[in-house]
């Protein structure tokens, strides 16, 4: 499945989307947009990690600023971008986000969506959106205090303050920074790890870290009574106790 904006690679332990809109630094379009929710669509049913990144060195430079400026107030209404992110937020597999060069205004809210996040040296990241007159409306004035913290997010969501690699990593707002040219391999190796382990609690503990507070410490035991009755937890439990019982016999025969 691949669009104009949008190109979808099947990696067999992820999906890979790339945003290729490079002629405009990947800027966010309703095309864009419309090809990220029939994305959605698909891995709602497939449920496989999804690693998203952008062509030509950036990530996504912001939204279209030739679109932005001709909606009006019952466009900022639907929520246009704000409603596909929330879908690739809610998602029930991993989102993995490789963040090359520009990530800005709807660019970092896309990435602020994503579950892992992965710098580059060039990554620039942030919201400038009120220099056009404009907030932050499509996740970041809740997403990302959850993330970096109250003062940091309020600072450069007033400000407009950029953030470079080094920053990003030092405020958690990603979790590793890798050279450009291997980048892409990381996140691979990340969604292989993932998809060595069990699908059913991946999601399981995807949805308790979404939840809010006041969901806890409830949400995490009715997952874990349901995993409890799960054959993959009898099955991994008894692979891992008669491993274990073989490395034992082993050592002691020695």
């Amino acid at each position: 499945m691949s669009g104009e904006s949008l190109r979808v690679e099947d990696r067999g332990a992820f999906v890979l989307a790339t945003l290729d809109r490079s002629e405009k630094r990947n800027a966010i379009d309703q095309d864009l947009v419309d090809a990220l929710h029939a994305l959605c669509a698909r891995l709602e049913v497939e449920r496989r990690t999804l690693v998203i990144t952008g062509s030509g060195g950036t990530f996504a430079a912001g939204a279209d600023i030739a679109q932005l400026r001709e909606r009006r107030a019952t466009d900022a209404l639907k929520g246009i971008n704000t409603r596909c992110f929330q879908r690739i937020r809610a998602l029930p597999m991993p989102v993995i986000a490789v963040l090359d060069g520009y990530a800005l205004g709807g660019g970092a809210e896309l990435a602020y969506a994503a579950d892992i996040r992965i710098g580059t040296p060039s990554l620039k990241i942030g919201n400038p959106e009120t220099g056009l007159g404009i907030i932050a409306a499509a996740g970041a004035t809740w997403r990302l205090k959850e993330i970096v913290g109250d003062a940091l997010a309020t600072e450069m969501l007033l400000t407009g303050r950029i953030l470079g690699a080094d920053e990003a990593l030092a405020a958690g707002l990603v979790s590793t920074v890798v050279e450009s040219h291997a980048a892409l391999e990381h996140a691979a190796s990340l969604a292989e790890r993932i998809a060595a382990l069990d699908p059913a609690a991946t999601q399981a503990t995807k949805r308790a870290l979404l939840a809010p507070a006041s969901a806890h410490p409830e949400i995490e035991l009715a997952e874990q009574a349901v995993l409890f009755e799960s054959p993959e937890k009898q099955r991994r439990m008894t692979e891992f106790l008669e491993r274990r019982g073989a490395k034992r016999a082993t050592e002691e025969s020695r």
